[in-house]
């Protein structure tokens, strides 16, 4: 049992998984982050355009 212990608290495989995972995860929050900012700016620039041809077709 003690050598299979060892080997499991020496086994730093985990721990590269454990880090990508951390960076995917700052990835993927300023993906959101820049992607939501693009959408605000996105729908601020086509409000105007919505609003004409609403009352064009009034």
């Amino acid at each position: 049992m003690r050598p299979f212990l060892m080997r499991f608290l020496d086994d730093r495989s985990g721990a590269t998984a454990i880090e990508y995972a951390l960076i995917a995860a700052g990835i993927a929050m300023v993906m959101i982050a820049a992607l939501q900012a693009v959408g605000t700016n996105t729908a601020g620039r086509l409000q105007p355009i919505a609003t004409t041809i609403q009352n064009a077709g009034q």
